[in-house]
């Protein structure tokens, strides 16, 4: 008995790699994954922690603005909102856009008050964010849906 199987054509309406079942997209999501872990543990570690826990380093350059305790615990919360939310499947895409939106006033703040001095860090983080965003998109129609449920 022989089986013929139809060849199967990409499409527009394709999954992308890191949604497909081969093993190219099992490591694609395994990659993007351990992505997000990262970047979360950094934005809560890294960069929240010490915000939110008025470390010296950090109330300096606050200080340094002129935005004080309050403004440092403000981005702090924000950033531990993130990185919480990059690991939660429903809000991934849209934590990472929110995240890069973060990073582009980080990148502004560099500029302005400390002569550029690590400007490059925010930029370099808004890379892979922007691939989160963009592989996790489809999250934002169940997000949506949730959403407009409870409206």
């Amino acid at each position: 008995m022989s089986e013929t199987t139809a060849p199967v054509t990409r499409t527009a309406a394709s999954p992308v790699i890191a949604e497909s079942s081969t093993a190219r997209g099992r490591r694609a999501r395994i990659a993007l994954r351990t992505l997000q872990v990262v970047l979360a543990l950094f934005y809560v570690i890294a960069s929240a922690l010490p915000k939110l826990i008025a470390h010296p380093s950090a109330a300096e350059g606050f200080d340094k603005m002129g935005w004080g305790s309050a403004g440092m615990y403000i981005i702090g919360v924000l950033e531990l909102a993130g990185g919480i939310a990059l690991l939660i499947p429903v809000l991934q895409s849209v934590a990472a856009v929110a995240l890069s939106g973060l990073m582009v006033g980080a990148f502004v703040v560099q500029l302005t008050y400390f002569d550029g001095e690590n400007a490059a860090t925010p930029l370099i983080l808004i890379v892979p964010l922007t691939l989160i965003a963009w592989a996790r998109r489809r999250h934002n129609a169940d997000l949506l849906r949730l959403v407009r449920r409870r409206a």
